[in-house]
């Protein structure tokens, strides 16, 4: 399959979602609301702003949102975690965010608190698993939520079976939506598509997209959550390490062949993790029919 090609369902114009994570310093600022500035005018169904382990990017998630909300068309969805916080504290942070405007939370358990492959320790007066606080959520307000699901099972659960039934103790929950975790076969999401459907599971599962910006950063993360790399996909990059202008070509084209086939086989919602970088995303969007509305967005004001 070329990646150049038009798709065969060119008229059908898929959905998108963006997903950013909160800005450490000044630097990563101008970065965010540089990509933020170039996606908005296709947009999103929605996009969503990450949340650190334990709560420790609290302030820096809601703020972004708040900013979201206030000076851009984009409707916002805050990740939200369950680690290291009493059901107060959590219930606290859903209290402002709807406060803020927000009506879509992402409910996720969070990684342990000491880091990924160490065991999960729920905090004693806090929501136990997922499926808990995203009862919580909907107790709270008339939320959109959005929740996770792998298609390669999380590295936690015992079996994918045992992982979809987590998934749908979730949706039982109230949960209205699922992003997956990334993945390069897309084999591996229709296969993960049929044994969710067949488990009675009807909501919505969009497919994470993660564009390659950094093979050895993107496989390296993929180990730690369970979500294979091809021995095809380390053939592409392979010799690239210091030649990053041939990487960032690569990437485009392994990307857009994915996209397209994804596109070519019925799927109408894309989940991009973005990783804050604007110029990949929008390239394999405007290959799929995505291009921006004429009318000029609002400015955003410097930060």
């Amino acid at each position: 399959m070329s990646a150049f090609r038009p798709s065969r369902h060119g008229s059908r114009r898929p959905r998108v979602s963006f997903e950013f994570f909160p800005p450490k310093s000044a630097e990563m600022e101008a970065s965010l609301w540089e990509s933020v500035r170039r996606l908005e005018p296709l947009k999103p169904a929605f996009v969503s702003v990450t949340y650190g382990a334990g709560g420790s990017t609290r302030e820096r998630t809601h703020n972004t949102v708040k900013r979201m909300v206030d000076e851009t068309h984009l409707r916002p969805a805050a990740h939200l975690t369950c680690v290291s916080a009493s059901c107060a504290e959590v219930d606290d942070v859903i209290r402002s965010y709807w406060a803020a405007g927000v009506r879509h939370i992402v409910a996720l358990r969070g990684d342990p608190a000491g880091g990924l492959g160490t065991i999960y320790e729920p905090h004693p007066d806090g929501y136990q698993q997922t499926c808990d606080l995203v009862a919580g959520i909907r107790r709270i307000g008339d939320f959109e939520v959005t929740v996770s699901a792998y298609p390669e099972k999380h590295p936690e659960a015992a079996s994918l079976d045992a992982d979809i039934e987590a998934l749908k103790k979730k949706v039982d929950a109230g949960a209205t939506r699922a992003i997956t975790q990334f993945f390069f076969d897309n084999d591996v999401y229709f296969r993960y598509l049929d044994k969710v459907r067949s488990h009675g599971i009807e909501i919505p599962i969009l497919p994470g997209i993660v564009p390659v910006q950094n093979f050895k950063q993107t496989a390296g993360f993929a180990r730690k959550t369970g979500a294979s790399v091809p021995q095809w996909l380390a053939d592409r990059f392979e010799g690239l390490e210091d030649d990053p202008a041939t990487r960032r070509l690569v990437a485009a084209a392994v990307c857009a062949e994915q996209v397209l086939d994804l596109v070519d086989r019925g799927v109408s919602d894309l989940h991009f993790y973005t990783m804050n970088k604007a110029d990949l995303v929008y390239a394999i969007c405007h290959l799929v029919g995505l291009k921006p509305e004429t009318a000029p967005a609002p400015q955003v004001a410097a930060a």
